[in-house]
């Protein structure tokens, strides 16, 4: 561990939590003060480990993007959508992505590139299910009905759509909403 920068800072208010995050060059992480020598090594190497594994998921390229669209598609849509092309963009400020349904192309806002895996399987799944069905109707939800994390990916957009000073999911609340946006 001599050859990473590694910041920890102990907390009385902490008590059982443990965050990290990065700062530059260094790595920071939090612990509860209460905690043994031998714990924050533990800890800390946990944490580390945690940060790397997130630094590999954001590497994913765009060949790799395309190819978790497909295995969604043949899991939740039966293989029925099929985009010509799926890729992340840089200029998407006020998306978290989008579809071309005529020429079947999916873009994904490269701020996504961080997100939880089942957040951004739920945001290819959505642009997957636009290649079936336009518009967000019933039939456009039921489509997405047996993604089992649909709520709380759509929840976690919604709080960071709030945090970066975006407006919120204008969307219906799925099937129970019943109407299309048109």
């Amino acid at each position: 561990m001599a050859t990473r920068d590694v910041e920890v800072r102990r907390s009385r208010r902490r008590r059982r939590t443990v965050s990290a995050y990065r700062d530059g060059g260094r790595t920071v992480v939090l612990i509860p003060a209460s905690f043994s020598a031998a714990e924050e090594a533990r800890w800390v190497e946990r944490m580390l480990t945690r940060l790397e594994r997130g630094d590999t998921r954001s590497a994913l390229g765009d060949d790799a993007l395309a190819a978790r669209a497909a295995r969604l598609s043949e899991r939740y849509l039966g293989g029925h959508a099929r985009p010509s092309s799926v890729r992340w963009v840089s200029t998407m400020e006020k998306r978290w992505a989008s579809c071309t349904p005529t020429d079947g192309t999916i873009r994904v806002s490269d701020r996504l590139r961080d997100v939880p895996t089942h957040v951004l399987d739920y945001v290819l799944l959505h642009e997957l299910a636009h290649l079936l069905v336009a518009g967000h109707g019933p039939a456009f939800w039921r489509l997405l009905g047996s993604y089992p994390r649909l709520e709380r990916a759509r929840g976690f957009l919604d709080g960071l759509a709030h945090a970066s000073g975006m407006p919120s999911s204008e969307e219906p609340e799925g099937p129970a909403a019943g109407l299309d946006e048109g």
